[in-house]
């Protein structure tokens, strides 16, 4: 390994206290980096100044890293660490690289024997998905949904029978201010067992987490405009809802007999999720 590390920073998901979310050895650490790499610089030395660094913020090294960088200007990112230097990588919230462009960096870190130093702190996406109560052995993350409506309405369709084949919860964001056209578009495609997780503005004073059917959801949808938002999903078993429409399909059988199948298929359901 050459010298130097890449330390992955986390930060918090929301204006508040680093220290309310971050350890003690945490904040130490990153007082003391060498150098820092951001999506966004000017927000970055927002969470420096919060953290008390002993140098001024207009001498800390900021490079930036975003959706718009070239493959090509990763290694000279990536010069100082095998200098020597110790260097960070923060998100605009939460964790870097997951949901985030940081990831090419990482791999080339680890491709240049550069190591890689993961420090505790705060992941909206894990957080989500721990309260959700949804499958937290088989999940998949997708990050952004397609913004157009046709793609958007492929890709709910194709997560969700993902989801009732092999009973992985699906997770995915958006954009705060196009919330509510993502939860609209859920509530209209989306079968009405499929169970669905709104995790809002987590760690802060107004963090919302609840999970229903979205048969509830459509009595009672929230406004998320402009509220940071995970969604989470996961779909009855696909032979649960298949037995479902065949029985409200099947004009011959008794309704006696509907009446009987219909509840074990419930129970089943409502164990799994």
């Amino acid at each position: 390994m050459k010298s130097g590390a890449l330390f992955l920073v986390p930060v918090p998901l929301g204006d508040m206290d680093p220290a309310l979310v971050l350890s003690a050895d945490t904040l130490e650490i990153v007082r003391r980096l060498d150098g820092y790499i951001a999506e966004e610089p000017k927000t970055a030395r927002a969470f420096l100044k919060r953290l008390c660094i002993d140098r001024p913020l207009a001498d800390v090294r900021i490079e930036s890293l975003n959706e718009h960088t070239s493959a090509h200007d990763l290694p000279r990112l990536l010069a100082p660490i095998t200098t020597g230097e110790r260097v960070g990588m923060l998100s605009e919230a939460g964790y870097p690289a997951v949901a985030d462009p940081g990831h090419d960096l990482v791999l080339q870190a680890h491709l240049a024997g550069i190591r890689v130093v993961p420090l505790v702190g705060p992941s909206s996406l894990i957080l989500a998905l721990a309260a959700s109560g949804l499958n937290g052995q088989r999940f998949v993350c997708h990050g952004y949904l397609p913004v157009a409506a046709g793609p958007r309405t492929a890709a709910i369709r194709s997560l969700e029978s993902q989801s009732g084949g092999d009973g992985s919860a699906q997770i995915f964001i958006e954009t705060p201010y196009r919330n509510n056209q993502l939860l609209a578009a859920l509530l209209e495609i989306c079968h009405a067992q499929t169970r669905l997780c709104l995790a809002t503005e987590l760690t802060l004073p107004t963090e919302t987490i609840r999970t229903d059917l979205i048969s509830g959801w459509k009595r009672r949808p929230p406004d998320l405009n402009r509220r940071p938002t995970v969604f989470v999903l996961q779909a009855a078993p696909t032979a649960t809802l298949s037995a479902g429409t065949t029985r409200r399909s099947g004009a011959a059988a008794p309704q006696r007999s509907r009446s009987r199948n219909a509840a074990p298929a419930a129970r089943r359901y409502s164990r799994a999720g």
